[in-house]
């Protein structure tokens, strides 16, 4: 099943991509992005960090963070994740604070930690690349945490309710839900869930369950064989029509045109 509680089996991705909304999501490795094209939003928790070419950022592990991106010119950018085991002495530290604000801007950016980014392969495998990973990655937190501030995550009092409304989603987004009964099922008053929606994930409920419910359609249209009307039934959405509509909307195509973009014959 699809969550936004990622359960990540690898130790080390690497990626160099185009960069695009992702609703906000959150798991156990630390997380990396160097912006090498246009600019990219960085939300965490109840703040939103702007990112320009150049610019680089770390999000430690199992804290929510989402992604925007605002311009119309393309953004791109290396995103790194691995496990703070290969942290050695700065994992104490990834476990008990998290930066104040976790953008590095590229005029106070390390050139070791640009080589680094620029020159780790995800390809290779085995223990000497496991070795290598490891040094890379001691190299950028010794020339990255220097340049942050940190608070403790003892003293951030409302992330349960954050954790719980993750959680929640993940779990239930295939159901016909609304901000009332998802706040009666947290003992919570809909307004304070609301609070969480647009100050937390800068998006209101609506907002935020059909982003879900499409990256999950989005996986269900490349990885299987579904029919669009399965598709939108197993993800969710009321009608056929709305699914069209809202996909249109964020993709600006068709889930048919989707899924032939993206290589996957339709079934139907």
């Amino acid at each position: 099943m699809y969550a936004l509680y990622e359960n990540r089996e690898n130790d080390f991705e690497l990626y160099h991509k185009v960069s695009s909304h992702v609703p906000p999501h959150l798991h156990g490795l630390i997380e990396m992005i160097y912006v090498t094209h246009g600019s990219l939003e960085i939300g965490i928790r109840q703040e939103l960090f702007h990112m320009e070419k150049g610019d680089f950022a770390i999000v430690f592990p199992e804290v929510i963070h989402h992604y925007q991106v605002f311009s119309s010119e393309k953004s791109m950018a290396t995103y790194l994740l691995v496990t703070p085991l290969m942290s050695g002495s700065y994992n104490s530290l990834l476990q008990q604070k998290i930066p104040k604000n976790p953008v590095i801007p590229h005029d106070r950016l390390h050139p070791d930690i640009i080589y680094a980014m620029e020159h780790m392969d995800a390809k290779e495998t085995g223990a000497t690349a496991d070795m290598v990973h490891q040094a890379f990655l001691q190299i950028i937190l010794s020339r990255a945490l220097p340049e942050l501030e940190f608070i403790d995550r003892s003293d951030l009092q409302d992330d349960d309710l954050i954790y719980r409304t993750v959680r929640y989603i993940a779990e239930h987004f295939t159901e016909n839900i609304s901000l009332t009964s998802m706040a009666a099922d947290l003992y919570v008053s809909p307004f304070a869930l609301s609070r969480v929606f647009s100050n937390t994930f800068h998006r209101n409920f609506n907002r935020y369950l059909n982003e879900t419910r499409l990256q999950y359609a989005c996986t269900l249209l490349t990885q299987t064989d579904q029919t669009i009307m399965e598709i939108c039934m197993n993800t969710g959405f009321e009608s056929q029509r709305t699914f069209n509509r809202v996909f249109q909307n964020t993709y600006h195509m068709s889930p048919r045109d989707y899924r032939k973009r993206t290589g996957k014959e339709l079934v139907e």
